[in-house]
């Protein structure tokens, strides 16, 4: 038995295309083509319902045998259902992938280096398995009742006439002839649509690449939120740094020079002028060291001119030239915020590291998604995994942000982002 199984579907239906393909939403128009696209839909319904009786009888062995598995009989009932379960099911896949046109994937868990007994616990332990357990009952039960329906429609009339002929039964064929137009109505237009509700019920159970990306999502959600956390314990510690080395001490070297002053007011006016001048000049630079900080929490031009003029302002100083393209509306202040820092990091890297002759930002609002891009023609080579960039794409990975570099050597550097979010 095979330990993983992924069926990618190279074309969409089971047929050369065309004529012979098997549409799944074929034409409502009456006419040959829409007639042999439901009796293939009818066919296959038939191919489903059979297969669906074999799935109902493994499903109950195996049922019957789980009470029995510590006996040999029920070993050995587990050896041979499991296996063959594992072939209707990757059968199964593989041509329910086909008729919908998308890949169904499931990895089973190896059993490589396994006894036959600790095989069996391998796969008690196996998700997929008890998917593959669940889908029998499934295709034995409502999903044979959906295979059967068309193949019903279609040919029960008939078969009622006939039985009817057959045993001399006039009232009995009278009953189908009136039956036989409403019966191949109804299968006219149910077919299609019980089909496909099959068919997408099969790769609900069948596929675990939606549980896959489910459990991927969880983790990137669990780890964006730790590095969100780590990122604004550094923040509090720089911002409690700055106030301590900066605006703090400044304040307080104020407030001793305003002391000295007082004292020497009346014995020294000269001395005492000249430490208020000074207090005045501290406190002055305590307040730039305080505007600095506030700057880096939530820029003012942020709340003033939204995200368009705060980039502008990022590109006024940048030592070479910078053009700015962002019809944008406004947006959330938490994402202004934080595509702001991120473009900052981006057109910090040009001036230091890019050796461009000019750089550009551009970028929409497509109503859901921010998508910006941030390029020069400088020398290339920036590592994505590096500080500034990494910074950058754990910033955004908050709001289910993606960063995307491209930086070949020689060939310049473009750093996209894009950002889920709605206008304000």
């Amino acid at each position: 038995m095979r330990d993983s199984a992924t069926v990618q579907a190279a074309h969409p239906w089971p047929g050369a295309g065309g004529d012979s393909a098997v549409r799944l939403d074929p034409p409502g128009a009456f006419g040959g083509p829409a007639l042999r696209a439901r009796l293939r839909l009818t066919t296959i319904a038939a191919g489903y319902a059979g297969a669906g009786v074999a799935a109902l009888v493994l499903a109950v062995v195996l049922m019957a045998s789980l009470p029995a598995v510590l006996s040999l009989t029920g070993f050995l009932v587990l050896w041979l259902v499991v296996p063959l379960v594992g072939l209707l099911t990757d059968a199964h896949r593989t041509v329910t992938a086909r008729l919908l046109g998308v890949p169904i994937t499931a990895h089973y868990a190896s059993t490589a280096g396994t006894n036959p007994i600790t095989a069996v616990f391998v796969w008690a332990r196996d998700p997929v398995r008890w998917r593959d357990f669940a889908f029998c009952w499934f295709a034995g039960t409502g999903g044979l009742v959906l295979s059967l329906v068309p193949v019903a429609l279609l040919v029960g009339p008939g078969v009622h006439l006939v039985l009817g002929l057959a045993f001399g039964d006039w009232l009995w064929c009278t009953l189908a002839a009136v039956l036989c137009g409403p019966s191949l109505v109804a299968w006219w237009f149910v077919t299609p649509a019980l089909v496909r509700a099959r068919l997408r019920a099969e790769r609900a159970i069948l596929d675990q690449s939606r549980v896959e990306s489910l459990q991927q999502r969880v983790a990137q959600v669990v780890q964006s939120r730790a590095a969100t956390v780590d990122h604004n314990e550094a923040e509090l510690r720089r911002i409690e740094r700055d106030l301590h080395d900066g605006a703090q001490a400044r304040i307080a070297a104020a407030g001793m020079n305003v002391g000295l002053a007082e004292k020497l007011v009346h014995s020294d006016p000269d001395a005492a002028a000249q430490l208020l001048r000074e207090a005045r000049d501290t406190t002055i630079s305590a307040l730039e060291d305080l505007r600095t900080l506030v700057r880096g929490i939530h820029p003012p031009v942020l709340a003033d001119r939204g995200l368009v003029g705060g980039v502008e302002a990022l590109a006024i100083p940048i030592p070479i030239p910078v053009t700015v393209a962002l019809p944008l509306p406004r947006l959330p202040a938490p994402i202004e915020s934080a595509v702001y820092f991120a473009v900052a990091e981006c057109l910090a890297n040009v001036a230091k590291h890019a050796h461009a002759s000019r750089a550009w930002v551009s970028g929409h609002h497509d109503g859901a998604v921010l998508r910006l891009t941030v390029g020069d023609d400088g020398r290339g080579g920036a590592d994505p995994r590096g500080g500034g960039l990494s910074g950058v794409a754990r910033r955004l990975a908050t709001f289910d942000g993606i960063v995307t570099v491209t930086s070949p050597r020689g060939g310049g550097t473009t750093v996209h982002l894009e950002v889920p979010c709605q206008a304000r």
